[in-house]
């Protein structure tokens, strides 16, 4: 992904979704991150009307980087993540 302006790279964040599976109960990355790339959502199709989802059962809530462009790739995401789900490559 680049920026059209001044064709700044991105670094590329990846979540291995099988390793993070409860990050609702988790968010070190979440508390870490100094630019807040990270974000932890609700997966609508597990929804049911009228009741609360379980942030304990896998699969619930999903930890994404939609903000990739504010990261700076400090890696403080990755050294405090407890299951090492987390990579970063630099462009």
């Amino acid at each position: 992904m680049t920026y059209p302006a001044s064709g700044r790279k991105f670094p590329r964040i990846t979540i291995d979704m099988e390793k993070c599976t409860v990050p609702f109960l988790c968010k070190r990355c979440l508390q870490a991150c100094p630019t807040a790339v990270f974000n932890v959502r609700r997966i609508i199709a597990k929804e049911e009307r009228l009741k609360e989802m379980d942030p304990r059962i896998d699969g619930n809530y999903v930890l994404s980087a939609p903000r990739t462009d504010k990261c700076t790739a400090c890696n403080k995401c990755i050294e405090v993540c407890p299951v090492a789900a987390l990579k970063i490559e630099v462009p």
